[in-house]
């Protein structure tokens, strides 16, 4: 049996609330499944704890981190705790720093009986992904940038060809890999190539990669176009790639078209490491009320243990993953489960226990080949 160490880091407001429930599904399909245990270890870090220490993401927790062999967040930051230079309390940008998590994957899947603002009835083919490059574009300003006195300040937008290369790789991968919901497999560069030079840098190196990919149609499109067609028509994309800020902004729209942040799960993904969060953040508004969405937060959980099987090759661990993520599905399927998110009344608890259920009362399904 695979004993898999998971570093988990709660963090701020409904962090902890959604983390709590994750955890025990976790234990519940390792146990059904076998083949694989988790051992976790709890780690503080966050902007409560830089309140009251000066210290957002101390040096013990990050190496916990890098000894681990994936990494479990709820989610950090709070919009009343900042540095000194304005910005907030954000140390999973950290971890996409110190381990080089270049591949931020966001599914974008509408589940069935889950809420859509889209009335047309292909909403249920909604199955893409989009993968976002995470440690460079305008992020990296976040170390780059020049400030002059109080009247101006300025920023980097940062392309490599190393990092835009391995990104590239890993999108045509995934998408030669995943069942295609548009019937073909097909990886679309997103970027403004037409104004920014590097974004066009960007774009050239992506159908140079796409050469060794002949299976795979490769297309280019306009960040604002896709913005486009992401609400016109979203069940005509497979795998969208992109720059860091163009990623963040694309992946939220994403969220809407799924329901809402709480339906959103993520992966920032490294050639080594990887960290599994919700995309939505610590909501201080509802924290404490125990009425946060836990759907993304157990979809996140599910990549996890998918992602732990295949870099393993423990073939029960992605049963484990497929068998959380359908309970998910099932549970939302019945078309009774509505969170307080989308205006019902199930809270937290409520929707952890359907989720539970779900996974219980189903057999576990055929094994995968890790």
């Amino acid at each position: 049996m695979r004993d898999f160490r998971i570093a988990v880091f709660p963090g701020d407001g409904i962090g902890h609330e959604v983390m709590q429930p994750c955890v025990a599904l976790l234990g519940a399909v390792a146990a059904r499944v076998g083949g694989f245990s988790l051992d976790y270890t709890f780690f503080e870090a966050g902007a409560e704890l830089y309140r009251r220490t000066g210290v957002a993401l101390p040096e013990a927790a990050m190496s916990g981190a890098q000894s681990a062999d994936a990494i479990l967040l709820g989610a950090m930051g709070l919009p009343s705790v900042r540095y000194a230079d304005g910005t907030e309390v954000a140390p999973q940008l950290d971890f996409r720093d110190r381990f080089q998590l270049y591949a931020g994957v966001r599914p974008i899947r509408v589940l069935r009986g889950a809420p859509t603002p889209l009335a047309d009835a292909r909403a249920s083919r909604i199955d893409c992904v989009l993968i976002r490059e995470s440690t460079e574009g305008l992020f990296a300003s976040r170390k780059l940038s020049r400030r002059e006195g109080s009247d101006a300040v300025f920023d980097t937008l940062q392309v490599t060809r190393a990092t835009t290369e391995r990104l590239f790789d890993f999108a045509f991968r995934l998408a030669r890999q995943r069942p295609s919901a548009t019937g073909s497999r097909r990886v679309t560069c997103v970027d403004k190539a037409n104004v920014l030079p590097p974004m066009a840098f960007f774009r050239s190196i992506f159908f140079e990669v796409a050469t060794r990919y002949p299976d795979i149609t490769a297309e280019a499109m306009y960040v604002d176009a896709t913005a486009l067609r992401l609400v016109r028509s979203p069940w005509d994309f497979d795998v969208l790639v992109t720059e860091n800020m163009f990623g963040d902004i694309l992946s939220d729209l994403g969220a809407a078209l799924m329901g809402g942040m709480g339906m959103a799960p993520s992966a920032d993904i490294g050639d080594h490491h990887a960290v599994f969060q919700p995309c939505h953040g610590t909501a201080p508004d509802i924290a404490g009320r125990g009425i946060a969405n836990p759907s993304a937060m157990f979809l996140s959980a599910a990549m996890m243990l998918d992602w732990l099987g295949e870099q393993h090759g423990v073939s029960e661990c992605r049963v484990a993953g497929r068998e959380l993520a359908q309970a998910v599905e099932r549970a939302f399927a019945t078309g009774t489960l509505v969170p307080v998110e989308f205006g019902g009344s199930a809270d937290t608890q409520e929707v952890f226990r359907r989720v539970h259920d779900q996974l219980m009362k189903h057999p576990v399904s055929t094994p995968l080949s890790a």
